[in-house]
């Protein structure tokens, strides 16, 4: 086991501990609040479902091994393809996937939006290190960024609003960093905020138009009047957070996971917390996620590479602001969006897509641990 350890786990060490304790932790999670899924799907039997999702994990952790060998650099070359091949895949996907609840997020199993994702972040890091001399100004430094964001985000956005506006937002703090004026920034707010207020308006007065928009109102809506009725599954959540109160019911033991729908995905946190209580299944979570940032933000500052620093916190912000999304509608904190938690939910390509962000985090980081 020492010689696969200093072979194999290479970089930033407590990084990788974090992802050997999360990923242990997502097992117990599976096992455990799968069990609506697995009544509604395969007769009670948790099993199927629990060796996909440590298949999935097992493949992911492989991915992480290999990434940590691969020269990082490549990717900011390997970004310009991706880039164009994300908008083909949600273009298609727009059009032709599998359409659940008014939006089209799958095909042949596979969501081109987590893909799109992590390669639209690599993008900008390269293109934030080839303006770096020209950021401030729109034209010039701007505009070759925006574009490739907004295209991006618009075709997640009829599909997936939580999607789209955690992606902006990323992206828009990644301008920040890399010296982008504020002023522009905020005038790129401005217009977002004006388009999604115009689409809004068009749904209300052509009721039907925008299938999704209803379904974005509705959420919204059924959160701030707080109904039971339109709101059930975060009712359940709420439910299952008071019965875990301190220290949990035990694992395996919780109770509202019979009743929550996505008890294994969106509403995993709060099974977490029923069974595990707020302190180890609540605030524990959180201090794992904390960590992995500030980790991750050491690197950034350490790393001699300027892409690298950019991907680094770009791909760790993405990952971290996810989790926090998902903890906040674990907790009711947001309305239901569909984030899954980070190497906790079950899913395949969410799973594999974290992996790979965090396979390139190590990589850049053994730049950093020399000894490594």
């Amino acid at each position: 086991m020492q010689n696969f350890i200093e072979k194999y786990i290479k970089g930033d060490r407590v990084i990788w501990t974090i992802i050997v304790i999360l990923s242990l932790y997502s097992l117990i999670m599976a096992y455990s609040s799968s069990s609506n899924l697995a009544f509604r799907l395969a007769g009670g039997n948790v099993v199927p479902f629990l060796m996909k999702h440590l298949l999935i994990l097992v493949i992911g952790i492989v991915l992480i091994i290999y990434l940590q060998f691969f020269n990082f650099k490549y990717f900011s070359r390997l970004s310009q393809i991706g880039i164009f091949i994300s908008i083909v895949l949600l273009f298609v996907t727009l059009l032709f996937g599998v359409n659940k609840g008014n939006a089209s997020r799958w095909i042949m199993g596979f969501q081109p939006s987590d893909f799109a994702k992590l390669v639209l972040v690599i993008y900008v890091s390269r293109m934030l290190v080839y303006k770096k001399e020209v950021i401030k100004d729109f034209k010039l430094g701007l505009t070759p960024i925006l574009w490739p964001i907004g295209i991006i985000c618009a075709l997640i956005l009829p599909a997936d609003f939580s999607t789209a506006a955690m992606l902006f937002i990323v992206c828009f703090i990644m301008l920040f960093v890399g010296g982008a004026k504020l002023k522009h920034l905020s005038a790129i707010v401005g217009v977002s905020i004006a388009g999604f207020g115009i689409l809004i308006l068009l749904n209300l007065a052509f009721p039907g138009l925008l299938p999704r928009v209803d379904t974005w109102q509705k959420r919204i809506t059924s959160y701030e009047s707080g109904s039971q009725k339109e709101n059930y599954q975060a009712e359940m959540a709420k439910r299952a957070v008071a019965n875990g109160f301190l220290f949990g019911k035990g694992p395996g033991k919780g109770h509202v996971k019979n009743d929550l729908y996505s008890a294994q995905s969106d509403f995993i946190y709060a099974s977490s917390i029923e069974e595990f209580g707020s302190i180890m299944g609540g605030v524990g979570l959180v201090i794992l996620y904390t960590i992995l940032f500030f980790r991750s933000i050491r690197i950034m500052n350490k790393t001699e590479s300027l892409f690298g620093s950019y991907v680094v916190f770009g791909l760790s912000f993405l990952m971290v602001f996810q989790s926090l999304i998902n903890m906040g509608v674990g907790v009711n904190l947001f309305p239901v969006t569909g984030q899954p938690l980070p190497l906790i939910s079950m899913g395949g390509t969410s799973i594999i897509f974290s992996c790979v962000s965090l396979g390139i985090i190590i990589n850049i980081s053994r730049t950093v641990y020399t000894d490594a």
